[in-house]
């Protein structure tokens, strides 16, 4: 059901309903498209490279729970329906990486980031932050974020072990959603923020990537 039909108890409900399945390992959350990677045989991988793809999954996934968190934040504050609805639906889409991510963690014996609660409250504070100035700025917000997002997937999929195939065909689709996204918001009013904006946005997703990496 659409957040505008929803009263403003029953719409923190239902976000503090998808923050719990968010952040929980193993939740009941699923994807409406099958992981790339289902189709794929499981490489043959050694300790160090597994370990390896586990990491730069795990970063991926915190990265799922940061952009879950950053347009739930911006629904709930958006001033257009239609914007709302954009980010309503872009989160829907968002679901999928999500569970993609979980699961290739899970096959490959890992765990999700420690740090997911305190990135998933530090993303909606920014993403209602960012709805509260206007509809323009929380969409350009998307749009910078997007970019960021895909240029982490390019280096991932520079560094997943070549035999990965089941971890690269899940990054390489995301990678493609996730450019999908970025040219919607800017299509639909986003502002282009200017280049020290973006520069500091680097050096925030860097301690993101850093420490999910390593916790």
């Amino acid at each position: 059901m659409p957040s505008t039909q929803l009263s403003l108890i029953d719409t923190l409900i239902v976000n503090a309903d998808r923050a719990l399945r968010t952040l929980a390992a193993g939740s009941d959350m699923t994807s409406e498209r099958a992981s790339p990677a289902r189709s794929l045989n499981e490489a043959d991988l050694s300790e160090a490279e597994r370990k390896k793809s586990a990491a730069l999954m795990r970063v991926n996934h915190t990265g799922e729970v940061c952009a879950q968190a950053l347009y739930q934040g911006q629904a709930l504050t958006a001033k257009l329906p239609n914007v709302r609805a954009e980010m309503e639906k872009a989160a829907e889409e968002e679901i999928d990486h999500l569970v993609w991510c979980q699961e290739r963690i899970d096959a490959l014996g890992s765990h999700t980031s420690y740090l997911n609660p305190l990135w998933y409250g530090l993303s909606f504070a920014i993403g209602a932050g960012a709805g509260l100035v206007s509809d323009k700025v929380s969409l350009g917000f998307v749009a910078a974020t997007e970019d960021q997002v895909c240029k982490h997937l390019q280096d991932h999929l520079q560094e997943l072990p070549e035999q990965d195939v089941r971890s690269r065909a899940v990054v390489g689709q995301m990678l493609e959603d996730e450019a999908r996204h970025a040219d919607m918001a800017l299509n639909a009013g986003g502002y282009n923020f200017p280049r020290p904006v973006k520069g500091f946005m680097t050096l925030v997703s860097k301690v993101m990537t850093t420490t999910s990496y390593r916790i």
